[in-house]
Parts: C-alpha cells; sequence; structure tokens
C-alpha cells in the first residue's frame, strides 16, 4: 500500500529484466571469449581422441611385420612358437 503503481513497475523492472539486461550486456560483451574457449577445448577433445584411436592400434610397419612372418610360418621356415614369440615382441 505505500508504493504506487509506477514504484512497484520500477521495482519490477530491477528485479525482472535487469538481470536479462546485464545477461545480454555480457554475452555481447565477453561472448567472443566463451567462443575461444569452446575451440580450443573441441582442438584438445579431438587430439586427445586421435592419440587414443593411435594408441590402440599397432604401426603399420608392425602388421607388415606380422604378415612377412605369417608367410615365413606358412611356407615352414618358422615354427608356430618362433611365430607366437616374434610376434608378442612386436605388439608388446
Amino acid at each position: 500500500p505505500d508504493a504506487s503503481g509506477w514504484a512497484k513497475a520500477g521495482w519490477a523492472f530491477f528485479v525482472v529484466l535487469l538481470p536479462w539486461i546485464g545477461i545480454l550486456i555480457y554475452l555481447i560483451a565477453r561472448g567472443g571469449g566463451m567462443a575461444e574457449r569452446s575451440i580450443e577445448r573441441q582442438a584438445r577433445q579431438q587430439e586427445y581422441a586421435a592419440k587414443v584411436a593411435a594408441d590402440a592400434q599397432p604401426a603399420s610397419g608392425a602388421a607388415d611385420e606380422i604378415a612377412k612372418l605369417a608367410d615365413l610360418k606358412d611356407r615352414g621356415v618358422i615354427s608356430d612358437e618362433e611365430f607366437e614369440a616374434q610376434k608378442a615382441k612386436l605388439l608388446g
């Protein structure tokens, strides 16, 4: 009862609309930094994913060597035990 209609409208403006205006001003002024940090974070995640994927697969050189060893085993040049030992050495 002590506040007039205009006073109530003013308080409503400060309580409801001013925070929204503050958020918009912040996003306009500082939004570029948020985008840059997001891009950097995505780049780091992609680098990490590529590293994990590369570590999970044996090197192509190892695959070639295992194929050569398998050929030697098939031709009877090396035994099964020698093949398994050399394969474990290449993969581990």
